[in-house]
């Protein structure tokens, strides 16, 4: 039976992605119109897979997440109006179709709706993440290109959409990782991205970027729970306030075996990480104001005494 495609373009962005990008395009070749893979030289099977779902593969250098989603939705030879934003290790679920084919079916969208925001479920060694505050979490991944684009930030990235968005109850799958090493590999890359965030924030604001607001849309809030009370509480003990909360007192204990060392590694030592992540680049900072200090009282000295030596 041949199914109907939507009249959506699809983008994933992928490096050293073999082991995911086969089962993610499973779940998008059948009802997206065209798939485009964004690469950034990989060295594994990466990009032969994609070619055998006939994604298109274009190759792109990696800057930082925002740049290379928004490079790809200006460079890419995109024919429809609406564009979809899908990682490597993340999986269209059945409904999520379903409803997105009642969206551009005969229950068509109001006009004014340019962006649809849907639900993120985390699913960690074979385990769906349900409990402990983070779930439901919403993410905005279709919308009219020409009215959105991917704020630009190291990490925690959101799309910005100019214009009405409507929200489905629908689940967006991440499979977090294949194997602890790769998790904590991946975190680890993450952790030095969220330090610098962390810093760069609390001295300049982002242009164009999700406003933190408690009683704003649902990533509004989680934006202001983020910096505005969470990066707010002393380093290092907010990762164990943080932990506590979310496991004990927000049923984190629910998600079994699996959850205990998801909510153990995400909640605890990934925050823990970071803040020693922002602890290090703190002084580091430091030490080369320090340094500055003293090579600019030195090149003073030098230019009082012209012809004392330097050492």
């Amino acid at each position: 039976m041949i199914t109907k495609q939507l009249p959506i373009s699809v983008i994933v962005l992928t490096y050293n992605e073999e082991a995911n990008i086969g089962p993610c395009l499973d779940t998008i070749v059948g009802w997206a119109h065209e798939v485009f893979v964004v690469d950034s030289n990989s060295t594994d099977r990466t990009v032969e897979i994609a070619k055998q779902y006939k994604a298109k593969v274009f190759q792109h250098p990696f800057e930082t997440y925002s740049r290379k989603r928004n490079w790809a939705q200006l460079n890419l030879p995109i024919t429809n109006e609406w564009v979809c934003h899908i990682d490597a290790d993340e999986r269209v679920s059945p409904a999520m179709v379903d409803e997105l084919r009642m969206c551009f079916g005969d229950t068509a969208l109001a006009p004014q709706i340019r962006g649809l925001v849907v639900r993120r479920l985390i699913v960690f060694e074979g385990r769906q993440i349900k409990h402990g505050g983070i779930y439901p979490s919403y993410t905005c991944r279709i919308f009219k290109r020409q009215f959105g684009r991917c704020e630009d930030r190291e990490y925690d990235q959101h799309f910005l959409v100019d214009g009405d968005t409507l929200r489905l109850e629908v689940d967006l799958l991440e499979i977090t990782a294949t194997s602890l090493f790769l998790w904590t590999a991946r975190h680890n890359q993450w952790a030095q991205l969220e330090a610098r965030q962390l810093l760069s924030g609390s001295r300049e604001p982002h242009p164009r970027a999700v406003q933190p607001k408690l009683l704003g849309t649902p990533i509004e809030r989680r934006r202001w729970l983020r910096e505005r009370l969470y990066g707010n509480l002393p380093l290092f003990s907010r990762a164990f306030f943080y932990f506590v909360s979310r496991y004990l007192f927000r049923g984190g204990f629910l998600d079994g075996t699996p959850g205990l060392i998801y909510h153990v590694l995400h909640g605890f030592w990934f925050r823990f990480y970071v803040d020693a992540c922002c602890y290090e680049l703190r002084k580091r900072e430091e030490r080369g104001y320090a340094q500055g200090s003293v090579t600019r009282a030195a090149e003073r000295q030098k230019q009082r005494h012209p012809f004392m030596r330097m050492e």
